[in-house]
């Protein structure tokens, strides 16, 4: 099934029958009554005739793991070097090839499928839930209980869990580009449409894996899981992951490599054949020379890292979607953030009712009651909006039952994030019918008419000292279509939500970790800027606070050089705050947003990095690409801290992998030059990687220095480039010395001559791991881990005793003398002393260059890829929200 007719076609699904057909007669067909719903032992019989209501699980699956294993270029040049030697009678290095091959994807297979079943073990601990009416009752399920025939409600911000036909709709629109690729939400209503409608507009039913952009209803489910529409496409296509900017690095450092072996090995062939050296001789070394340049274990060393950091993360509570996200946090240096229960404790409570003139705090309670999205205690408990939950919860309540009991509700309009406002019609006892509308300050008191200026003094000292404010008005008769604009101001509702304790020490590590903080909220400006000046976010009086209609008025070249010097971002909408990211990321990339509400679910979408919590909406944690089982900045910083080291200690491999071995297959082709016999044969240059490789296997194990974790961290090519040519002849110049030694001191013959250069190579590529993993000392200022001492060492005295042991006739080896070990030292203390001094001149003179990648946009296929895996679609789908480019999320240039 193709995308185009997904969209365009008249659904045969049982969601297209039932939108033809009236609501009583689905309720009817499905056997449930709409008061009471299914009981709960129908509802587990359903279950096990229709199986859970998904579209996709998160197992971990071992052929998936093996085959992302068996994808690298670097695998692929091997296998075409060991089937090589195979064809031409040389089973000695076939062999040995082999063994590294099954080493690589061996150890990489194990530890990826042993971190993805972890990450399989946290998806587990990440649940989506629906609002059920079952045996009479409104009560909270799993979505994966859903079966047909259940009631859902649904609210703002939900994700409708299942295809529904609604039976009730309150001013309900959806958004439902994840299935049409439309970006305005449609309107939609209880009527039946006519056979044939397409799926577009298929107003009677919300389908699978849509959002609630505004209003309420109440839908019988009518098909769950595969047999959804969403189920339908999603099972027609064949979604793959896309890769991460982390991923895409290797693969071009693993094409540069690819690239330099090619140019070597022709050249090497062509000088041997110019040379007159046997044709079939020359082949393989050039081969050798191939595989010597590639660090064949780089897919295991970043999955022991990545499967490493997972464990470590988990233990922190932290659920990244797809391991390479790990690194990803690492790239961060500006993080905007919500308020509630970022910076402060989340814990909303009702301090106060403020009456206007003419009326009693009492009254301000009772009417914001009725104003309230459940209407009830009960069911605000399971709702999503924590000022209705406080102030449900407030003592006064208790006494208020009658009075409330005298009132119905006779239609509702929910609250919406444009109006930032929702509205209630009521009836008394008496027959007296008003209209009741709660929401934000500034917005209620628009349609307020002669708001006294106590009024307005008391809300902005209430705003000034830190408080949540709510205002409630109320207009006679039925005055919400249209809105009123001549309400009466009942007065103020106040809720508390102080600073979170110990948040400011969680700041001072992300500033640490070269991480800039920015507050962007829906709440007044006033209430943020004073959060952000009691935790020390604000820089100054020149760190102006701007509002959402500030924003309005700045193109985009003016927002950014805004955002560079304001902190604090108030009163913006979910277009605002996703716009707010897309022009940080054009500017400087490296941005992760980190909200839990359906409002933020665009800027999560637009961020390098969306991060949401265990707590939020499913929408914004289908959006995010982390989420934190505790809603905690100190985790956070965990995270970047941790992705940072997991990226530190892959490129420690890849500079010393590439240096050294571009060094010494530099030496094996300019000895070629001059020499009437191999300077090594292709069996003991595969043998030397196969020692050298897994001595750097212990690598993950090891510490990074705390200046490497106070910037973000990202691949740069030309950077390993330029590494590789300054310091690859750096080692060439000693492996000349060593033939020099070996021919003119021991007068070698080749066996001894490659005795020789085997175990010098062998220690000069081990041991300045030891340098190349710091800019510091070595020893003195950064110590490497006692794994990685031991590996190294345990790895050079086996190539120091292999040409004496008893294999060593058989490899092409003849015993060293004692001098030509006293020699060795002395060249290798020379060689480390020279590379730090190269160390530090290449560091003071290497640029950092960031470079700004080609912009992309996100596509349907991806969206329905992302809903149908539970995984955020990769740094290289996002885009900002419909009718803006950004960059690819993390497709920027490293430093």
């Amino acid at each position: 099934m193709t995308l185009t007719t997904a969209v365009d076609r008249a659904p045969r699904s049982a969601v297209g029958r039932a939108a033809t057909e009236s609501g009583e007669t689905v309720l009817a067909a499905l056997g449930v009554d709409v008061g009471h719903g299914l009981s709960a032992t129908e509802a587990a019989t359903r279950r096990e005739a229709y199986g859970p209501n998904a579209v996709a699980t998160h197992r971990a699956s071992a052929l998936a793991v093996l085959s992302h294993q068996l994808r690298s270029p670097l695998l692929l040049l091997l296998v075409l070097a060991a089937a090589a030697s195979a064809l031409v009678g040389e089973g000695r290095d076939a062999l040995i090839i082999g063994v590294i091959v099954t080493l690589s994807v061996g150890l990489g297979f194990g530890n990826e499928y042993r971190a993805e079943r972890a990450a399989a073990a946290l998806h587990s601990q990440v649940r989506h839930r629906a609002l059920v009416v079952r045996d009479g009752v409104s009560a909270l399920v799993d979505v994966e209980e859903v079966v047909p025939g259940d009631l859902v409600r649904l609210r703002v911000g939900d994700v409708v869990p299942a295809d529904l036909r609604l039976v009730e709709a309150e001013e309900l629109e959806c958004d439902e580009s994840v299935l049409t690729g439309e970006s305005l939400p449609v309107a939609k209503s209880t009527d039946p449409v006519g056979r044939g409608t397409p799926l577009a507009e298929l107003t009677g039913v919300a389908l699978m894996g849509t959002v609630v952009h505004a209003g309420a209803a109440l839908g019988a489910v009518v098909a769950t899981g595969t047999a959804t529409e969403l189920g339908a496409i999603a099972t027609g296509l064949s979604t793959h992951q896309l890769d991460t900017t982390f991923q895409t690095g290797l693969r071009r450092f693993s094409l540069l490599l690819v690239r330099v072996a090619g140019t070597l090995t022709t050249s090497i062939f062509v000088v041997n054949l110019v040379l007159h050296r046997p044709v079939m001789d020359s082949l393989l070394f050039s081969l050798a020379i191939a595989v010597g340049i590639t660090p064949q274990l780089l897919p295991a060393v970043v999955a022991t890292s990545l499967a490493a950091g997972s464990r470590r993360m988990s233990r922190r509570k932290v659920l990244v979607k797809r391991l390479v996200c790990i690194e990803d946090l690492g790239d961060v240096d500006v993080l905007f953030t919500d308020k509630t229960g970022t910076l402060t404790d989340g814990r909303v409570s009702f301090a106060r009712a403020v009456p206007a003139e003419g009326s009693q705090a009492p009254d301000v309670i009772r009417l914001g009651l009725l104003c309230t999205e459940e209407g009830s205690a009960a069911g605000a408990a399971l709702g999503a909006n924590p000022l209705d939950q406080a102030l449900w919860a407030a003592p006064a309540v208790d006494t208020m039952a009658g009075w409330l009991e005298g009132h119905t509700r006779l239609h509702s309009v929910p609250f919406s994030h444009h109006t930032r406002t929702m509205s209630v019609v009521v009836r008394d006892a008496a027959g007296v019918v008003t209209t009741v509308t709660k929401g934000a300050p500034e917005a209620v008191l628009e349609r307020c008419r002669d708001v006294p200026p106590s009024a307005r003094a008391r809300l902005a000292a209430e705003f000034d000292a830190g408080s949540r404010v709510v205002a409630v008005a109320t207009a006679p008769g039925r005055a919400v279509d249209p809105p009123a604009t001549d309400m009466h101001l009942v007065g103020l509702l106040v809720f508390l939500d102080p600073p979170k304790r110990g948040v400011e020490r969680s700041l001072a590590r992300l500033r640490g970790l070269g991480v800039t903080v920015k507050l962007v909220t829906g709440d007044n400006v006033a209430v943020a800027a004073k959060v952000c000046r009691d935790l020390g976010l604000s820089d100054g009086p020149e760190d102006v606070p701007l509002q959402g209609g500030d924003l309005d008025a700045l193109d985009d070249a003016a927002l950014a050089r805004a955002i560079g010097r304001t902190s604090v971002f108030a009163r913006v909408s979910p277009e605002q705050k996703a716009r707010i990211v897309r022009v940080q990321r054009l500017s400087t990339g490296g941005v992760a947003f980190l909200g839990d509400g359906a409002n933020d679910a665009l800027a999560l979408h637009a961020a390098d990095v969306g991060i949401s919590v265990d707590s939020a909406t499913d929408v914004a944690k289908d959006a995010a690409d982390v989420i934190l089982l505790e809603k905690d900045l100190d985790v956070l910083a965990d995270g970047v801290a941790e992705g940072r080291r997991i990226f530190a200690n892959t490129i420690k491999y890849v500079l010393m992998g590439t240096s050294s071995n571009f060094g010494n297959m530099f030496s094996a082709a300019g000895a070629s030059l001059f020499l009437a016999f191999l300077p090594m044969l292709p069996s003991q240059i595969l043998l030397n990687n196969l020692l050298y490789d897994t001595s750097q296997l212990a690598i993950p194990t090891d510490g990074v220095d705390e200046e490497q974790l106070r910037r973000p961290s990202h691949w740069d090519i030309g950077f390993i480039r330029r590494f590789m040519l300054v310091f690859g002849p750096l080692s060439s110049v000693f492996d000349f010395a060593t033939f020099w030694v070996m021919l003119h001191v021991f007068h070698a013959g080749p066996a001894l001559f490659r005795s020789g250069w085997f175990v010098e190579s062998l220690a000069t590529q081990t041991l300045i791991i030891i340098s190349i993993r710091t800019r510091r000392v070595p020893f003195f200022r950064s110590r490497p881990s006692v794994p990685l001492v031991v590996a190294v060492l345990g790895a050079l005295g086996v190539g120091a005793v292999l040409p004496s042991s008893p294999l060593g006739p058989a490899l092409g080896f003849r015993p060293l003398p004692m001098g030509f070990f006293l020699t060795l030292a002395g060249m290798v203390a020379t060689y480390l002393v020279l590379v730090e001094a190269g160390k530090t001149w290449f560091y003071r003179a290497a640029p950092v260059v960031p470079v700004v990648p080609a912009r992309t946009t996100r596509h349907l296929r991806s969206r329905v890829w992302r809903f149908t895996t539970g995984h955020h679609l990769p740094p290289t789908a996002n885009s900002a929200p419909s009718g803006a480019s950004a960059p690819a999320k993390n497709a920027r240039g490293p430093s």
